[in-house]
């Protein structure tokens, strides 16, 4: 079992961006420093609470003042970008991490960047397919490169010029290629049956309940099996929200301190996709209905706080009710008490993950 940092990020209006980018940057230098396996950053372009506009361009800031943390996206928005530009850029970052990217891949999930990018109305997830196959096609083939698919062609044809190197694309560090992940949010959700019958591997989110996140891996399973592929849950990463304290009371006292780093991130996701018509995603129960939902329930069902003990306890009964997997992801939320939060990261790799780590491995075995 591996054990990552995931960031949307996302953040509160009460910082600048300047102040934002330092702190992400701060945070995935601490992951490395403590030993995570895994770094995890996502992207969105209309949203000032949500400031990284390019993962690729993240990790590539990082990519030399890190060395053994792997760098995985989370997720490229693959309609909002050519596929030539993302497997280009995703070659040239693997060969400056030594082979560390892992490329996470996505349709999209912010209303205001569909407008942004004209794809309100577009097969989003189709159209993240077929990016996906384009950045296959570019890096197992070489110039010249006549690609055609429905929403994008990639042709390098008449100005290749092989004795000058001209024409050719970089292909990654790594062989095989990075390893394509792709995210979850929906009860039964059909990109995680894609993912699976695609072969990519699955993330499941932090703001989904146990049985929600079951029902992801028996979607991916269905996909994957319709395929002839064995869905392996070694590769599946699911996050969650995190906070590993000294004692119960600082737990309960962190979360009744009003507008807390926890309570504006679940906040901001509770309104927004309330708004979007998506609030089914937070379902505690699988019997329950959107209309008996409060932003208390939700937290209380999603985010696991408390000493070290606690925190173990809910995990081990979280692995329980959604079966073993392969990675556990901690969800950043913003650092509004510096302290507790880098606090919070030490104990989790320390005293936490593995006993953790070591229930989930027997039930892999298992």
């Amino acid at each position: 079992m591996k054990l990552g940092l995931f960031m949307m990020p996302l953040h509160t209006q009460k910082l600048g961006y300047k102040e934002m980018y330092d702190q992400d940057v701060e945070a995935a230098l601490l992951a490395e420093r403590l030993g995570y396996d895994e770094f995890w950053i996502g992207e969105h372009v209309a949203a000032k609470v949500e400031p990284v506009s390019s993962a690729l361009q993240f990790l590539s800031a990082i990519a030399y003042q890190t060395k053994a943390i792997k760098l995985c996206t989370g997720v490229v928005n693959l309609p909002q970008h050519h596929p030539a530009r993302v497997a280009a850029d995703a070659a040239m970052l693997d060969h400056m991490c030594d082979g560390r990217l892992i490329l996470g891949i996505g349709p999209g999930g912010l209303a205001s960047d569909f407008e942004l990018f004209q794809t309100a109305d577009k097969n989003r997830q189709e159209m993240m397919a077929e990016s996906a196959d384009i950045i296959r096609a570019i890096w197992g083939g070489g110039a010249p490169y006549d690609i055609k698919g429905k929403y994008w062609t990639v042709r390098v044809v008449d100005s290749v010029q092989p004795d000058m190197g001209i024409g050719p694309m970089p292909t990654p560090f790594q062989t095989p290629f990075p390893t394509f992940y792709t995210s979850a949010m929906s009860p039964f959700s059909s990109t995680a049956k894609l993912a699976g019958q695609r072969g990519w591997n699955l993330i499941s989110a932090n703001f989904n309940a146990a049985w929600v996140v079951r029902s992801q891996w028996e979607a991916y399973q269905a996909g994957a099996e319709a395929a002839g592929l064995r869905p392996d849950p070694k590769t599946w990463r699911i996050a969650r929200s995190l906070l590993v304290t000294e004692s119960e009371d600082e737990a309960r006292s962190y979360l009744a301190e009003e507008g807390n780093a926890i309570y504006a991130y679940y906040n901001y996701l509770f309104t927004q996709l309330g708004r979007a018509g998506a609030r089914k995603i937070f379902l505690t129960e699988k019997t329950a209905t959107e209309e008996e939902l409060t932003l208390q329930a939700v937290m209380d069902a999603m985010v696991i706080a408390g000493p070290a003990g606690r925190v173990i306890d809910r995990l081990i009964d979280f692995i329980d009710q959604v079966g073993p997997f392969g990675g556990l992801l901690c969800t950043f939320h913003e650092w509004d008490r510096q302290s507790l939060w880098q606090s919070s990261m030490g104990r989790l790799i320390e005293n936490v993950f593995p006993k953790v780590r070591q229930y989930c491995n027997l039930k892999l075995v298992a």
